[in-house]
């Protein structure tokens, strides 16, 4: 465990560490204090000192050809939601492709960086940041929430980090295993609006409309079923509306 007062960014301190060395897989970089946090297609992340979580784990998953790459997300995914469900004992949903989601609100968001070898994966930095006892999001994202909003109650942000990892680790050897039916099927079963119609938008066009999620194919792409028939979208075609 590299436990830092202050980092601009937990994955980026982690590749820092991989191109001196080869840390021991399991390795977690963790603060109270990220500064310039990432997340899905560049977009910010923001978290306020002392009061969240943000780390990184440090994986080798050479196992994993690089084409079913997203099976990484998919336990991963699941890892945090079982741990949010576990300290909140409320629903819990993953939004596509791993977002995780309190009723319509955003408690945590997963950020997977993947370092190739040919067809297999080399190296894997999951940063994962989650909304603890902030109450407040100056920045004006969308639709944050956090355990303290969520609750009226603060946490202890140690002992949670113990249990985050624990449930990765729990995850991550179900999918070295070779569980993946398992995996799959529970990630589509907890998705965000899984089932039910819901209002899209199509990047390329700007075309607003109603789709029903309906799983997702092998490379991890969201299937929508749309007026009658199954389009699938990758991760910057569509936008949630």
């Amino acid at each position: 465990m590299h436990d830092l007062p202050e980092v601009a960014s937990t994955n980026a301190h982690a590749f820092s560490l991989l191109s001196k060395n080869k840390p021991p897989e399991g390795t977690v970089i963790s603060t109270f204090c990220q500064t310039a946090g990432r997340g899905q297609i560049g977009s910010n992340w923001e978290s306020e000192p002392g009061k969240n979580i943000a780390l990184s784990i440090v994986l080798y998953p050479v196992f994993l050809e690089a084409r079913h790459q997203f099976r990484l997300n998919l336990a991963l995914s699941l890892a945090v939601r079982d741990f949010v469900e576990r300290h909140l004992a409320l629903e819990v949903k993953i939004k596509w492709p791993n977002d995780i989601y309190i009723g319509s609100r955003k408690v945590a968001g997963i950020l997977v960086q993947n370092v190739l070898r040919g067809e297999y994966i080399r190296t894997t930095v999951a940063g994962i940041g989650i909304n603890v006892n902030q109450s407040v999001f100056r920045s004006n994202p969308p639709n944050p929430t956090s355990f303290l909003l969520e609750t009226e109650q603060t946490f202890e942000l140690y002992d949670l980090i113990a249990s985050l990892c624990q449930c990765a680790e729990q995850r991550y050897l179900q999918l070295k295993s070779g569980k993946i039916v398992p995996l799959q099927r529970e990630y589509v079963q907890h998705l965000y609006r899984y089932g039910e119609p819901g209002p899209y938008r199509r990047a390329s066009s700007g075309e607003v409309f109603m789709g029903t999620i309906c799983g997702i194919d092998e490379a991890g792409r969201l299937r929508l079923g749309v007026h009658g028939a199954v389009e699938t979208f990758d991760l910057k075609e569509i936008q949630f509306l």
